[in-house]
C-alpha cells in the first residue's frame, strides 16, 4: 500500500521549525483524518520532542539544516529527520526517564515510549528515524 499524506519540511535547525513541524502535523491530520486520537497524540509528541532536541542541541555558530520528511500510511506513520549538525553522541540504549523533580531529559524517554520504532544515525550528520504502527480508527 502507498502512502496516504506526506509532508517535507526544509529549514535551519531552530524554533521556527518545530512550529513548522506541529503545522504540517495538523495538515496531515485534516488529509487522513481516520488517524486514532492516541496514535496523533503519542507521535506528535515523540515527533515534537525529538525536533526539539535537534534544534536545541545542535552544534555550531550556524544553525544546522534541517530536513523533516513525514509520511502516514494504512499501517504507520513515519518521520525522518535528517541534519547536517555534527553526528550527535546518544545512545539510546541507555536514555531513560529521569527522576520526576529533573528539569529536563525527558524527551528522548518520552518518544521512546510513544514509537514502535526509533533509530539514530550518523555519517555526514545525523538522521533520526520515528516510527509508530497504527492501532486502529479514530
Amino acid at each position: 500500500m502507498g502512502v496516504d499524506a506526506e509532508r517535507r519540511i526544509h529549514a535551519p535547525a531552530d524554533l521556527a521549525l518545530v512550529d513548522a513541524v506541529h503545522d504540517a502535523l495538523e495538515e496531515l491530520w485534516r488529509e487522513v483524518p481516520d488517524v486514532s486520537d492516541d496514535d496523533r497524540l503519542l507521535f506528535g509528541l515523540a515527533v515534537s520532542e525529538v525536533v526539539t532536541n535537534v534544534v536545541e542541541h545542535a552544534p555550531g555558530d550556524e544553525p544546522a539544516t534541517v530536513v523533516v520528511e513525514l509520511s502516514v500510511d494504512h499501517d504507520r506513520l513515519l518521520a525522518v529527520l535528517s541534519d547536517d549538525a555534527e553526528p550527535a553522541l546518544i545512545r539510546l540504549d541507555e536514555v531513560h526517564m529521569p527522576a520526576e523533580d529533573a528539569e529536563s531529559g525527558r524527551g528522548l524517554a518520552l518518544a521512546l515510549a510513544a514509537l514502535d520504532e526509533l533509530r539514530h544515525e550518523t555519517g555526514e550528520g545525523n538522521t533520526w528515524v520515528l516510527r509508530r504502527d497504527r492501532r486502529g480508527p479514530a
